[in-house]
């Protein structure tokens, strides 16, 4: 839209860009200084063909997806350490919400090629109303409607309600995570039929995107995508 162009000239003009690390201001619109760029870490060219967990695996599959996964493919451009990793938690946990520009265009540029080949709605994987309060912002709203504008995609937040406020699952094994995020979503009997890209921050263990897209596929979601701008390692026993 013209205006959303006119307003952005202007608060670039008024709020001149700044690294999302370390708010060093920027000679052009972009993401990060050039100090700080050197401590992003894109997705290793050897990850699970599925999940997009970084290293080699037998069949190019690690042995999660080998079991089964509810989804067609998860991919992220970025590995969830460094500057990248810095930014998101600045984003979330720092009262960032303005990084959601940056970080959501970040995500559109090195995603564009993969997004061709998932197609369907943009789906947020959605905040609880207690934590949405608690933060003032959906951080993965925020980077999808960021996504959607950029690539021209249609964003739905009505196809996926988060009903149970999880705790953190930060120090939880990957069997506590599963049960952590179990019942924690509903679909909207709209998804019948529909293929749908699912869209976070990060991917960690994958247990809420393993969940949601469960529930998505059981109201009958066609297929089912997941995009997010990091990849976490996971922790294996």
């Amino acid at each position: 839209m013209r205006w959303r162009a006119a307003f952005d000239a202007v608060a670039d003009v008024l709020l001149p860009p700044q690294c999302a690390v370390c708010d060093e201001v920027l000679p052009v619109a972009g993401c990060f200084c050039e100090r700080c760029s050197h401590e992003v870490l894109e997705l290793p060219s050897v990850h699970c063909s599925r999940c997009a967990e970084p290293g080699a695996f037998d069949g190019g599959m690690c042995s999660r997806c080998s079991a089964g996964v509810p989804w067609e493919k998860a991919w992220a451009p970025f590995e969830h350490d460094g500057s990248v990793a810095r930014a998101i938690h600045r984003f979330k946990y720092e009262d960032r919400s303005d990084l959601s520009r940056p970080l959501g265009l970040l995500l559109a540029a090195t995603a564009a090629d993969v997004l061709v080949k998932m197609p369907g709605v943009l789906v947020p994987l959605p905040l609880h109303d207690a934590r949405y309060r608690q933060r003032g912002f959906d951080q993965a709203a925020m980077l999808t409607h960021v996504l959607a504008t950029q690539e021209e995609r249609e964003v739905s937040l009505d196809l996926l309600r988060r009903v149970k406020d999880t705790p953190r699952q930060v120090g939880l094994t990957e069997a506590q995570r599963e049960a952590n995020v179990r019942g924690a979503f509903v679909a909207s009997e709209q998804a019948r039929g529909l293929e749908v890209v699912l869209v976070d921050d990060v991917l960690t263990s994958g247990a809420s995107a393993r969940e949601a897209c469960r529930v998505l596929k059981e109201v009958g979601a066609k297929r089912i995508s997941v995009l997010t701008l990091a990849r976490a390692r996971r922790e294996h026993a």
